[in-house]
C-alpha cells in the first residue's frame, strides 16, 4: 500500500518536473511575457481534459447519493483517523505554499527567467524519493518515516531562513522536496490504514480539506510575517511548527497498524 501511494506521487510529481522546465524555456523565448507563457499552459489540461472524456467510467455497483457528513458517517471513521487528522493539519501549518520558496530565491537575486527552476529541483526531488520512502513504510513503522520528513522539513527551514546564497537557497528547496517525498505518500498510506474501507474516499476528502484550510492559514501567516517582519521569520515559524507536530507524532500515531510487507 505505501509503494502504490509512493508511486503515485512520483508519477504526479514528475508533470510538476517537465512544467516548469518548459516554463523556463518559454520564458525565455517568449521575452518574461508571464500572461503568454499561461496561456501556453492552457494546453496540456486541454489535452488532459479530452483524454479523461475519452477515459471509459469503470463498473461500480450503484449507491443512493447521500450527504457523506453526516453526525454517524463521521463517527464511524474513528478517533484513530481524527488525531491522524488533526496531526495533518499541523503538518500543514508548518508547510506554507511553495510560492514561498520563489520569492525567497527572487530576494536572493534569482531572474525571473529562471524563477520556474525552484519548481523544478524542488519537485525533482519529491518524484524520486516518494516511491523509494512508500516502498519503506511498508517494511518499517511509518511514523518513524514521518518522523524523519518533518525533521527534514526543519532542516530545509532553517537553511532557508539563514541562507544568504542562491546555493544554500537551492539547498533548502532539495530539503524541501525530500520532506515532500518522506511524508505525503505516507500520510496517505496512513489514512487508509486507520479508515474503514466503506468510509476511506469520505476520509480522504475530510483529510485534504482539513489540511487545506490549514495550509491556506499557513500561507496568509508566512505572507504577513513576510511583509511585517521579512523572510526569515516565515521560515523560522514553519520550523517551529514542525517541531511540534514532531512532538505531537507519537500521541497521534498510537495505536496505528505497523506497516505491512
Amino acid at each position: 500500500r505505501g509503494a502504490a501511494f509512493g508511486l503515485r506521487q512520483s508519477m504526479d510529481t514528475i508533470g510538476a518536473v517537465v512544467g516548469p522546465l518548459l516554463a523556463i524555456a518559454l520564458m525565455a523565448w517568449l521575452a518574461n511575457d508571464i500572461r503568454a507563457v499561461l496561456w501556453w499552459a492552457v494546453l496540456p489540461g486541454l489535452v488532459a481534459v479530452a483524454l479523461l472524456i475519452r477515459l471509459p467510467e469503470p463498473e461500480h455497483a450503484r449507491r443512493p447519493a447521500r450527504l457523506p457528513l453526516t453526525r454517524e458517517g463521521m463517527a464511524r471513521l474513528g478517533p484513530a483517523f481524527f488525531r491522524l487528522t488533526l496531526l495533518g493539519a499541523c503538518f500543514s501549518l508548518a508547510r506554507f505554499s511553495e510560492a514561498f520558496l520563489v520569492l525567497r530565491a527572487a530576494d536572493l537575486g534569482l531572474s525571473l527567467t529562471w524563477a520556474p527552476l525552484v519548481l523544478a529541483v524542488m519537485s525533482t526531488v519529491y518524484a524520486l524519493t516518494a516511491y523509494p520512502a512508500g516502498w519503506l513504510s511498508d517494511r518499517m513503522p511509518r511514523r518513524w518515516l514521518l518522523a524523519l520528513g518533518l525533521g527534514v522539513l526543519v532542516m530545509a527551514d532553517i537553511v532557508l531562513a539563514v541562507g544568504d546564497t542562491l546555493g544554500a537557497m537551492f539547498a533548502g528547496i532539495a530539503l524541501w522536496g525530500l520532506h515532500m517525498g518522506l511524508t505525503q505518500g505516507i500520510f496517505a498510506s496512513l489514512i487508509a490504514d486507520v479508515a474503514p474501507a466503506e468510509h476511506r474516499g469520505t476520509a480522504f476528502g475530510v483529510f485534504n480539506l482539513v489540511s487545506g484550510v490549514a495550509l491556506l492559514i499557513a500561507s496568509v501567516l508566512a505572507g504577513w510575517l513576510w511583509d511585517q517582519h521579512g523572510p526569515a521569520w516565515a521560515f523560522w515559524l514553519g520550523a517551529g511548527l514542525a517541531l511540534l507536530t514532531l512532538v505531537l507524532l507519537p500521541f497521534a500515531t498510537n495505536p496505528i497498524p505497523e506497516a505491512r510487507s
